[in-house]
C-alpha cells in the first residue's frame, strides 16, 4: 500500500515497514507490543486512510490501527474468528470495513474505536470490499462467486449479483463511482455501472447517458439495483486475477494476475468514449455500405439506424477501457498499489511486491513502463535451507539456492554474500575462518569468511549432499548423500604455486556404503557413535572407530529429516516427516517418548549444550522447546516460508513451568469461540438476504472485564451498606469514626464502579456487558443517573444503557423494580444528549466562523479571480496569435497573386 506521504507500506511477518522510496530506507517499523500474551502473527491485510492512520489485519482476526506519523498502535479491534483478508476505509476515513475467512464483514467506527455491526450472508471467505455512495453502501465479494451490496444505514443486503463461474478475488470502483470491476478466475473482467441515490424520483448516475446505465428501459430498473452489468473484457492471461485497482485519479485500471504480469488499461472519459463509440459506428456503417449483398430497403433501414446511433451512440465497455500495456516482472507478484500522488511526467506510479522479498516502483507512461526504483534487502531471494552459528556465536552462515550469506546475529546485518551452488547444509571450520557448504550438485564448497570468496570446490558425492556433521576432535567432518555414501573428511592446508599464503583443502579418508539414500548424519560428542538416517525411515547407529553396526532405531512412518545427540551422549532425538519427534536412549536403542509437537514435517532439532533441553522447527511454522518428554511451544510465528534449520544462542534462561502456564492460557483463549459459542449453540442457516450481528468477539479480555465490573459492583454494594449502617448508628446516638474501604482507592462507590467500567476497551464493551448477569445489570443501571451529570461520560452512559436495554429487554419490562430506574433514565439521558449535541453544534459553528475570518485575511477569495484573469489573458494571447497568423496568410496569398499576375503579363 502507498501512504499519502508517498511512503511505501510493506508488511513483513508481524511488522510493517514504512519505506522512503527515493532513499530506499525503512524510516519506521510498526511492531506490535511484546507485552501481549498472544503470539505474534503475520499481517494478512493492510489499508491506509486519508489521514495518517493505517489499519493492519492479522492471521488471528485482530485489527490494529496505527498512527503512521507517531509510529504507535492506537487501538486493537477484535471481532473476527478467522484471518482478516481485506480492509477498506471510506473516503473520510471515519469508517473501516473488514472481511475475513470466517465469511463475515464487520464495520468499525474508527473515531469511536468500536465495532458497529457484523454483516453475515456470504457462504465462503470474503475476498474484497469497496465503499460506494459516500460510505452509505458497501459492496463485498467472496469465494462463493457472489457480489453483495449492503445498505449500511438500514444494515441489510439490498442486492445479490451472480453470474461468475469461479471465485471472485478482487473488486474496485473508480474514484467518480462510475464503474465497478470484478476479477476472478474467469477469462474476462466484468464491469458494472453504479447507480446513485434517487433524486426527484429519477436515478442519478455518473455514466454518460441513461442508455449506458440501464442498457434498456429505465422502468425495468428497481430502486434496489445499485449495480447493473455493463459488459466484459477478455483478459490476455489465462491465470486467475489476484487484484484489480483503479488509480487515484481514475485514468488507469491495473489488473494483477496471479503470476508475473500486470495488465494496465486506460480509462477514457465521457467525451473520449463517445467519440470512440461514434468512430466504431461509422466504421460499421462504412463496412455495410461497401457490401453489395444488401438490398436497398435493408440498406436504407441500416443507414437510418446508424444515423440515430451516430447522434446518440451507445457506449460499450471497449469504448471506455482500452488496454494500454502489460507489465512483466522478474518474479511472481504478490501485491500492487498505485501512488496517491499523480506525477506530472507520467500517467501514474505503480508499486509491486514480489515473492523474492523485492519491492519495485514503476512509472507508467502512455507508450512504455519504466522501473524507477527498487528496494532490496540483504536477505536471500528464496528459501533458506540451513543456518550455522560459529563457535563463538559472533557469525551466522546461511545457505540458499544460489548464495551463501554471512551475518552478524546481534545486529542482524549481512556481512558477506558469496555466490555458490544450491546449498543444503553448512558448517564452520574450527577457528571460524572458513566455512564448508554441501550443495545439491554433490560438491563441497570451501568458503573464506574473511574475504568472502569460494576458494575451492571439491567433487565429493554423486548425489546431493544432505547433511554435514563435525567430528568432536575438530580435525574433520562427516557428510551424507543421496548416493548412499557416508564419507569422512579431514582438514588440510595447501599452498598454490606462485602464492605465499596457504588455504584450506579437504582430504577424503574413509567411506561407508549404505543401502539407501542418506538424509542426516550425526556424531556423538564423545566421538563414540555415528547415527545415520536413511530414506527407509530407519536410523542406523554405528561405532565411530570401527564403523561396526550397533543399533537400529525404527518406529517412524516417514523418513527422518533431522537428528541430534545430547552432550552427555545418552539421548538422541529424531524428527520426521510424519510430524513426530522421538527421543531414544543410546544405551539400548529404546524409544523413551514420541511427541507430536508439530502439525507438519519436523525440519530441524537441536539439543542445548550440557542440558536435555531441545529446540525444534517445523513446516507448520512453529518454533518449540522441549525438556526430555515434555513440550512447550514458545513461539507461533512465520520463521520462513518453509523452515529447514535451527541454530541456538541462549542469552537468558527460561522456565518450563511458566511457559506451560502461558501455553495453557493461549489454548484456553483460542478455544473461547468454540467453547462458548459454537459448541452449545445450535447452528442456524443464514438468510439469503444477509443478517446483522454484534461486531465484537468474546475473548479473555472481555471475560476479565466482566469479572472486574462484577467485583466492583459487589464492593460498592458492601460499601453502601456500611454507609447506611453508619447513618443508622448516628441516629441512635452512637457516633463512631467512619473509615472508608481502602480497596476503593479513596473513591466513592459510584466512582469506583465508573472507574471499572471506564477501563473496559471501547471495542470490548458490548461483549463485556453481554456476559453480565441480569442482577448485576440492574445494579449498573441504577448508577447511570449519577454518571450522566458528567459531560465527559454521557456517551459511555448512553452506550451502556442502550446495550443493557437490548440484552435484557424482556426481563426489564416484567421487573417492577426496574421501572422507576428506566423512567428516570428516559428523562435524564434525553436532556443530557441534547445538551451535548448543542455544545458540539455551537463549537462547530464557532470553528466555521474562525475559518471564515481566516479566509478574509488571506487572498483565498481572489484566487478564483486570478485564475479567471489568467485564463482571459491566455485566450487573448491565443486570439492575437491567431489574428497575426491570419494576416500573415493573407499577405502571403497577395504576394502569390501578384507574382502570378506578373508572370501572366510577361
Amino acid at each position: 500500500m502507498t501512504a499519502p506521504e508517498s511512503s511505501l507500506l510493506a508488511p513483513a511477518l508481524e511488522k510493517i515497514g514504512v519505506w522512503n522510496v527515493r532513499q530506499g530506507l525503512c524510516t519506521k517499523t510498526l511492531t506490535p507490543s511484546s507485552s501481549s500474551r498472544s503470539p505474534s502473527l503475520a499481517v494478512t491485510s493492510i489499508a491506509s486512510s486519508p489521514s495518517s492512520l493505517i489499519a493492519s489485519g492479522y492471521a488471528d482476526g485482530s485489527i490494529r490501527i496505527w498512527d503512521c506519523e507517531k509510529g504507535t498502535c492506537e487501538t486493537t479491534l477484535n471481532g473476527h474468528r478467522g484471518a482478516t483478508v481485506t480492509l477498506r476505509y471510506n473516503k473520510l476515513g471515519s469508517l473501516l470495513a473488514s472481511g475475513s475467512k470466517d465469511n463475515d464483514i464487520i464495520l468499525w467506527d474508527v473515531v469511536g474505536e468500536t465495532g458497529l455491526f457484523r454483516l453475515r450472508g456470504h457462504r465462503d471467505q470474503v475476498t474484497d470490499l469497496v465503499f460506494l455512495d459516500s460510505g452509505k453502501k458497501l459492496v463485498s465479494s467472496s469465494k462463493d462467486k457472489f457480489l453483495r451490496v449492503w445498505d449500511l444505514e438500514t444494515q441489510h443486503c439490498m442486492q445479490i449479483i451472480g453470474g461468475h463461474h469461479s471465485e471472485i478475488w478482487s473488486i474496485d470502483a473508480d474514484p467518480e463511482e462510475r464503474f465497478l470491476v470484478t476479477g476472478s478466475a474467469d477469462p474476462e473482467l466484468r464491469f458494472y455501472t453504479i447507480k446513485q441515490d434517487l433524486v426527484d424520483g429519477q436515478s442519478v448516475s455518473n455514466i454518460n447517458g441513461t442508455e449506458v446505465v440501464n442498457n434498456g428501459d429505465l422502468s425495468t430498473q428497481t430502486k434496489w439495483e445499485v449495480l447493473k452489468q455493463f459488459g466484459e473484457i477478455q483478459r490476455q492471461s489465462k491465470d486467475r486475477v489476484a487484484t484489480v485497482r483503479f488509480s487515484k485519479s481514475g485514468n488507469l485500471l491495473a489488473c494483477q494476475i496471479a503470476g508475473k504480469t500486470v495488465e494496465i488499461f486506460r480509462v477514457l472519459d465521457e467525451a473520449e468514449s463517445k467519440r470512440k463509440a461514434k468512430r466504431r459506428i461509422n466504421r460499421k456503417k462504412e463496412k455495410k455500405s461497401t457490401k453489395g449483398d444488401i438490398e436497398v430497403t435493408d440498406n436504407g433501414d441500416a443507414n437510418h439506424r446508424s444515423g440515430e446511433d451516430s447522434n446518440s451512440p451507445i457506449v460499450t465497455v471497449p469504448d471506455v477501457f482500452k488496454i494500454l500495456q502489460t507489465l512483466r516482472a522478474s518474479k511472481k507478484i504478490c501485491s500492487i498499489s498505485f501512488c496517491p500522488i499523480t506525477p506530472k511526467s507520467s500517467l501514474a506510479t505503480l508499486a509491486l511486491s514480489l515473492n523474492n522479498n523485492l519491492l519495485e516502483v514503476y512509472s507508467i507512461e502512455s507508450s512504455s513502463t519504466t522501473r524507477t526504483a527498487a528496494i532490496e534487502l540483504q536477505g536471500h531471494r528464496a528459501d533458506v535451507r540451513s543456518v550455522t552459528l560459529s563457535s563463538d556465536n559472533t557469525l551466522l552462515m546461511s545457505t540458499g539456492h544460489n548464495a551463501v550469506k554471512i551475518w552478524n546475529p546481534t545486529t542482524a546485518s549481512c556481512l558477506r554474500t558469496i555466490d555458490s551452488g544450491y546449498g543444503l547444509c553448512g558448517l564452520f571450520v574450527p577457528g571460524n575462518k572458513y566455512g564448508i557448504v554441501g550443495t545439491k550438485g554433490g560438491t563441497l564448497e570451501i568458503i573464506d569468511v574473511r574475504s568472502g570468496t569460494c576458494v575451492e570446490v571439491v567433487e565429493a558425492h554423486g548425489g546431493s549432499v544432505q547433511s554435514i556433521a563435525a567430528t568432536p576432535d575438530g580435525n574433520g567432518f562427516v557428510t551424507g548423500s543421496t548416493d548412499h555414501d557416508v564419507k569422512f573428511w579431514e582438514y588440510q592446508t595447501m599452498q598454490k604455486p606462485g602464492q605465499d599464503s596457504q588455504h584450506l583443502t579437504l582430504s577424503h579418508v574413509r567411506n561407508m556404503k549404505m543401502n539407501d539414500d542418506v538424509l542426516v548424519v550425526s556424531v556423538s560428542p564423545d566421538a563414540k557413535y555415528i547415527a545415520v538416517a536413511l530414506l527407509d525411515c530407519t536410523v542406523k547407529v554405528f561405532f565411530m572407530d570401527s564403523l561396526k553396526f550397533f543399533l537400529s532405531l525404527y518406529g517412524h512412518k516417514l523418513p527422518v529429516l533431522c537428528m541430534d545427540i545430547s552432550s552427555d551422549g545418552d539421548l538422541i532425538v529424531s524428527g520426521s516427516a510424519d510430524k513426530n519427534m522421538k527421543i531414544w536412549g543410546l544405551d539400548f536403542g529404546n524409544c523413551h517418548k514420541s511427541i507430536f509437537a508439530h502439525a507438519d514435517s519436523v525440519m530441524a532439532v537441536q539439543f542445548v549444550r550440557n542440558t536435555h533441553y531441545m529446540f525444534s522447527v517445523g513446516k507448520d511454522r512453529l518454533f518449540g522447546v522441549l525438556q526430555s518428554a515434555t513440550v512447550v511451544t514458545l513461539l507461533s510465528r512465520d520463521l520462513t516460508t518453509d523452515p529447514y534449520a535451527v541454530g541456538i544462542v541462549l542469552k537468558k534462561p527460561f522456565f518450563i513451568e511458566e511457559e506451560k502456564e502461558k501455553r495453557l492460557e493461549e489454548m484456553f483463549e483460542s478455544d473461547l469461540d468454540n467453547a462458548f459459542e459454537n459448541r452449545y449453540t445450535p447452528k442456524e442457516e443464514l438468510p439469503e438476504a444477509g443478517a446483522v450481528g454484534l461486531a465484537g468477539k468474546k475473548t479473555q479480555e472481555t471475560l476479565n472485564a466482566t469479572d472486574s465490573i462484577i467485583e466492583a459492583l459487589d464492593m460498592a454494594d458492601a460499601e453502601l451498606a456500611r454507609i447506611v449502617e453508619q447513618e443508622e448508628e448516628k441516629t441512635r446516638g452512637r457516633v463512631a469514626e467512619f473509615r472508608p474501604n481502602i480497596l476503593l482507592l479513596g473513591l466513592s462507590p459510584s466512582d469506583y464502579v465508573l472507574r471499572a467500567l471506564s477501563n473496559v476497551h471501547t471495542n470490548d464493551l458490548e461483549q463485556t456487558l453481554l456476559a453480565l448477569p441480569f442482577s448485576d445489570a440492574l445494579k449498573l443501571l441504577s448508577y447511570l443517573k449519577d454518571w450522566a451529570s458528567n459531560p465527559d461520560k454521557v456517551e459511555l452512559v448512553c452506550r451502556v444503557a442502550t446495550v443493557l436495554l437490548q440484552i435484557h429487554h424482556n426481563q426489564l419490562v416484567t421487573t417492577a423494580a426496574a421501572r422507576p430506574v428506566l423512567t428516570l433514565l428516559r428523562d435524564i439521558l434525553h436532556a443530557r444528549v441534547k445538551e451535548c449535541k448543542d455544545t458540539l453544534g455551537f463549537n462547530l459553528a464557532a470553528m466555521d466562523h474562525l475559518k471564515q475570518l481566516m479566509a478574509l485575511k488571506s487572498d483565498a477569495l481572489f484566487q478564483d479571480a486570478k485564475a479567471k484573469l489568467l485564463e482571459i489573458r491566455s485566450r487573448h494571447s491565443q486570439s492575437l496569435e491567431a489574428r497575426t497568423q491570419i494576416k500573415e496568410e493573407r499577405k502571403k496569398k497577395k504576394r502569390q497573386k501578384k507574382s502570378s499576375d506578373t508572370h501572366v503579363w510577361s
